[in-house]
């Protein structure tokens, strides 16, 4: 993820072979029949340390229920179908998705907005900005005084900074915040926030994951729960380009990964590997699928979807940038490789650097429920589509430019919010 202009742009280099893949892609340029305008409420202009330990667990760490539906890869031609059980006999179709959605603008005064979250029913939620600080938002106002200012304690530049948080799924008095410490490197506290939840205690910081970084880009950032209780980091491959620190195919370090982390032991597993940038990935619990938005290099941004219950996944990078050969240029063997469901090109919309969104589950807007949010920090734009479990359908873009969004986040009541440089919008939908 490029969260500095100076920094997006790469040299373009010459366009790859494909990857030659048994299961129909589809291209991110195709759209809906028919574009949907926008409305606005607010004009935008706008050397590596190993986890603690690589021993799998046996057990979730929490007490809270596995939700997660058997699931098929990525390769599977099996189609997932809708959980919801229908509160009603009837036959009338579900309601459609909107025509056209509105940014109303939330959160006036944030400072470089980093991500959003609250627990599931809260009235309140948690805005992190890069700099290092986590704010109180509630009525869409922030609160006077910061939940936590750590700014003391973080490196902030370029991808570097305070770059996520996440909530315990069943003790929210839990606070957990990635960060790029003094020295550049890569660690994940806990903190203990006050009954009402307005405060963190400074002093009661637990580091739970540390690993250095020989770079200071390709830092990741999403920190987040699955259904099973652990606590997963996505990290990117150490920096520079073209993986030139060679972490990319191993499986034995924290970069370049997916690391499923047990916040009680204190101790984490390399869970995905083979990721450049995994900036923002999802994990939906209703179905169990995770959606990885792994920034490319020269001529690709990809979005990977895999079943979080299976470990070990290889997400290509080196060998693939999308779903092209990357290194070798030709002739690459995508075999054993889980390919991305969905690729855009540098030649698309200003494209050049993906900023991985959210799957839509809240109420306002029931026709989109099951759809993947997206955007590009260069593009600007807004995207979805609806994963059917062999190909991505439904391929929308809801506004061509909204400016420089490095994140999305969700409230307590499951809807969307876009966060640009220095905006943060709820997304509802149009009149």
């Amino acid at each position: 993820m490029w969260l500095v202009p100076a920094l997006l742009l790469a040299a373009c280099a010459a366009e790859a072979d494909p990857v030659p893949v048994s299961q129909t892609t589809v291209a991110a340029d195709t759209q809906a029949t028919t574009s949907p305008t926008v409305s606005s409420a607010s004009t935008t202009s706008a050397t590596t340390q190993q986890a603690p330990s690589q021993q799998p667990e046996e057990s979730s760490p929490t007490t809270a229920p596995d939700t997660a539906a058997t699931a098929p890869s990525t390769t599977s031609s099996t189609t997932l179908t809708d959980d919801r059980e229908s509160s009603s006999s009837t036959t009338l179709p579900p309601p459609g998705p909107p025509d056209s959605l509105r940014f109303v603008e939330v959160a006036r005064g944030a400072r470089n907005p980093i991500f959003l979250t609250a627990s599931p029913g809260a009235e309140h939620s948690y805005l992190a900005e890069q700099g290092g600080r986590i704010l109180y938002i509630a009525n869409d106002e922030i609160a006077d005084q910061p939940v936590l200012d750590i700014t003391d304690q973080v490196t902030f530049r370029g991808e570097q900074g305070l770059l996520g948080i996440a909530l315990h799924p069943t003790q929210p008095d839990r606070l957990f915040v990635h960060y790029s410490n003094r020295s550049g490197h890569t660690a994940l506290s806990e903190y203990s926030l006050s009954d009402d939840g307005r405060t963190a205690d400074p002093d009661s910081e637990r580091l739970i994951f540390f690993a250095q970084q020989p770079a200071t880009n390709h830092n990741g950032g999403m920190i987040q729960f699955g259904p099973d209780g652990f606590l997963y980091l996505g990290l990117g491959d150490g920096g520079r380009s073209g993986d030139y620190y060679g972490h990319g195919q191993r499986p034995d370090t924290p970069l370049a990964a997916l690391v499923r982390i047990h916040p009680d032991q204190v101790t984490s597993q390399v869970w995905w590997y083979g990721l450049r940038n995994p900036w923002r990935f999802w994990i939906d619990d209703p179905t169990g699928l995770v959606y990885i938005a792994d920034v490319g290099q020269d001529a690709y941004e990809e979005v990977s979807i895999a079943p979080l219950s299976e470990p070990d996944l290889n997400f290509g990078w080196p060998i693939t940038e999308g779903l092209h050969c990357y290194e070798p240029r030709q002739g690459c063997d995508p075999a054993g490789l889980t390919l991305p469901a969905l690729e855009i090109s540098h030649d698309d919309g200003g494209t050049c650097s993906i900023t991985g969104g959210m799957v839509y589950r809240g109420p306002s807007m029931p026709g989109l429920w099951g759809h993947y949010f997206y955007s590009d920090y260069c593009g600007g734009y807004l995207r979805s589509f609806q994963w059917n479990g062999a190909l991505a359908t439904d391929l929308r873009e809801w506004t061509p430019d909204l400016g420089n969004v490095v994140s999305f986040g969700t409230d307590g009541s499951g809807e969307l919010y876009v966060l640009t440089t220095d905006a943060v919008y709820r997304i509802e939908p149009g009149s």
